[in-house]
């Protein structure tokens, strides 16, 4: 495989983790634009107009590159429908609204969540027909967002702390379900918290899974802070594989931070200067 030229990454502020000191979207989108993001993602902000969230992206000059689909029923502990046999119709409603937003928003691309586990019910009894309905909800998706332009994203989360059952949750299992959905505007989220936690064995799964890869999203382990702050990952080395390996992408920082969301972007102004001695 040819390897190509070695590029400098850029980053965009997850909007529902930074600047949790700021309570309204757009207001965010302006304290992200004055810490030196040019762009922006967002789990879920379907609570703000769309309306009022383009007004905030275009008046910033910040282009927003990522949103979820809806997470589903909160009373019943949804977190996304994607796997969730029975709810065809309930995900396809989502994916609507999801696309929808995003088209008023500029947004090309979009998660697709696979959800959690119904309570009561053992993984293995039902993981065949979860992964039977995601892959044909995946498939449907993928048709959808091709006719807008756009591009689905799966993610593994991980069970091991942050959600016990949620359905997706290695890179293997996901690169499988690619495989068998095979729509080429269907990627990888790499979020390289949830696969640290489990699978580690970062450097060959991120070059191994690297042409699925569609996004990438960062947080130290295993208390999801700044990237610089003490744990598992050491980001400078996966910054530099990322950058060999000549992903172009957006690396969305999805992470609390410890105190001020600015005052923890050392990590960046750090990474930034280096680029700049290069």
């Amino acid at each position: 495989m040819e390897v190509p030229m070695s590029c400098p990454l850029h980053f965009a502020a997850n909007l529902s983790w930074l600047f949790p000191e700021i309570d309204s979207l757009p207001c965010r989108v302006e304290a992200a634009a004055q810490a030196g993001f040019k762009a922006v993602e967002v789990a879920w902000p379907y609570g703000t107009d769309a309306t009022d969230l383009k007004k905030a992206l275009e008046k910033n000059g910040v282009e927003i590159i990522l949103i979820n689909t809806p997470p589903g029923n909160k009373e019943r502990g949804e977190l996304g429908l994607g796997a969730l046999p029975m709810q065809q119709t309930e995900f396809r409603s989502g994916l609507d609204l999801a696309v929808q937003y995003a088209k008023n928003v500029g947004c090309k691309r979009i998660h697709l969540m696979a959800g959690r586990i119904p309570v009561g019910l053992d993984r293995t009894s039902v993981t065949k027909a979860m992964e039977a309905t995601y892959i044909g909800n995946l498939k449907y998706a993928a048709d959808i967002l091709s006719k807008e332009g756009m591009l689905g994203l799966i993610e593994p989360i991980n069970t091991r702390i942050t959600d016990p059952r949620y359905f997706l949750n290695t890179p293997h299992q996901a690169a499988k379900i690619l495989q068998q959905v095979d729509r080429p505007n269907l990627k990888l989220q790499l979020d390289l918290f949830h696969w640290q936690i489990m699978d580690g064995n970062l450097t060959q799964n991120i070059t191994n899974y690297f042409p699925l890869i569609g996004h990438v999203q960062i947080a130290q382990v295993p208390n999801r802070n700044e990237p610089d702050s003490p744990g598992e990952i050491s980001y400078s080395y996966i910054f530099n594989l990322l950058e060999k390996l000549g992903y172009q992408g957006y690396i969305g920082c999805e992470y609390t931070p410890k105190g001020n969301t600015v005052g923890g972007l050392g990590w960046l102004r750090t990474y930034e200067t280096n680029q700049d001695s290069k």
